[in-house]
């Protein structure tokens, strides 16, 4: 509970430093501010308080210390760091505009804080035992917010957009301690089954005046085989599996669907559509792993 007040106070400290930057020219609404202000630290405290006792709390804390992770799940970790990373920044950038801050200020003070939620959070890893703090983990948290930030205060819209899809895989009979044994688990800890994307919008990119505005470009990353972090010595492989376990690193190129470029007037379907946009659409895909080459007609 000390590092959670401790993160706290500091996200105290970075609100009055952002308030105190607001000048004439920003039309701040002081009744959003409160709310929002309120909000972020409601929720910031509560997810250091559930993290606390569903995670940290079960483990022996230490003195604050690195690990080095950089190596582990063939980096698909650090690709769902990126991704996460990327969306709290454009929605604490949404979070900011809505209270009346420009356009370059809410994509830079939405940017700096989604990291700072992102990082914070995971170096609580550094006070505990089990784990450490990852350098490589907060490499890609600032990777992710600066894609949101350079394409904000660059283009002022997002033309390239990350995105996610899973499947569910059999590599979690036999490690479904580690990969997850109901489905929810699964998609957080198999790793096998989780893709990353990033969309690119063709119009947007090349100026195709006559391309269709939400047809995108999805080149994605992911891997398979593995039932542990490093390697795969220390699980109780079946001699009868029909499974791979060699790991592999897996690329795909595929088409995917930009649903905040198809035009309504409907608000609701405005925020369906934002909602929705963060996953990537089951399109004709091709997948390049090792030496193979596969088609699917509809991947996800």
């Amino acid at each position: 509970m000390y590092y959670i007040l401790k993160y706290l106070l500091f996200l105290l400290l970075l609100f009055y430093f952002i308030s105190s930057s607001f000048s004439q020219k920003d039309t701040i609404n002081t009744n959003r501010l409160k709310i929002f202000i309120s909000g972020n630290i409601v929720f910031y405290a509560g997810t250091g308080i559930v993290l606390n006792n569903l995670w940290y709390k079960q483990y022996s804390s230490n003195n604050f210390h690195f690990f080095d992770d950089s190596n582990e799940w063939l980096q698909v970790d650090k690709c769902g760091h990126f991704y996460t990373s990327y969306y709290l920044s454009k929605v604490l950038n949404n979070g900011f505009k809505w209270i009346g801050l420009s356009v370059n200020k809410s994509a830079l003070y939405g940017s700096l804080l989604g990291v700072f939620y992102i990082s914070s959070i995971e170096l609580f890893d550094g006070y505990s035992e089990h784990w450490g703090a990852s350098i490589s983990d907060i490499g890609a948290n600032i990777l992710g917010s600066s894609l949101f930030l350079t394409q904000q205060l660059l283009w002022k819209e997002q033309r390239i957009t990350p995105k996610f899809s899973f499947h569910t895989t059999s590599y979690t009979s036999v490690r479904p301690d580690l990969l997850g044994d109901s489905f929810g688990e699964q998609l957080l800890k198999d790793y096998n089954g989780q893709t990353y994307w990033l969309s690119f919008n063709i119009k947007s990119l090349w100026q195709l005046n006559k391309f269709p505005a939400w047809l995108n470009l999805a080149i994605g990353y992911g891997a398979t085989g593995m039932v542990g972090g490093r390697d795969n010595n220390n699980a109780e492989i079946p001699v009868e599996s029909n499974l791979d376990f060699t790991r592999k690193r897996q690329y795909y190129i595929s088409l995917d669907l930009d649903l905040n470029k198809i035009k309504t007037k409907s608000k609701f379907l405005k925020i369906v559509f934002s909602f929705v946009n963060i996953i990537k659409f089951p399109l004709p895909t091709v997948e390049f792993s090792g030496d193979d080459i596969n088609f699917y007609p509809f991947y996800f």
